[in-house]
């Protein structure tokens, strides 16, 4: 798959995602691009996941009839991802093109899901 890390994202998770490919927004120099923008050239680049730490994306954004699964995680913090990293690989591994996964803080240590369709 190919997985868009936004710019909130620690680099490391990316070197565990075997198999996929992942690339950096600030790679594609997309750092200043809204999230709706983001969203919907990710889309028409191909891109088939979006992780990103931004807890407000789902809500601000109309997530309706979109290609693109999104994976939120709770925090962008290495030490925070790296805890949870087996959640986070099992989130991508299952994301289905328009799904929503939601990561929960620590506190709660479930998975939100969402169908976007």
């Amino acid at each position: 798959m190919k997985i868009l890390f936004d710019q909130n994202m620690p680099r490391p998770p990316a070197s565990f995602l075997v198999g996929h490919s992942v690339i950096r927004s600030a790679e594609m120099n997309w750092s200043e691009l809204r999230n709706g923008d983001l969203l919907r050239i990710a889309e028409e680049q191909g891109f088939d996941i979006m992780v990103t730490a931004d807890q407000n994306l789902a809500y601000q954004q109309n997530l309706a009839g979109r290609r693109l699964a999104l994976v939120i995680l709770p925090s962008g913090q290495w030490p925070k991802v790296k805890r949870r990293l087996a959640e986070i690989i099992g989130a991508i591994d299952e994301a289905r093109p328009g799904s929503f996964t939601q990561l929960l803080p620590d506190a709660f240590r479930r998975i939100a899901r969402w169908p976007t369709n």
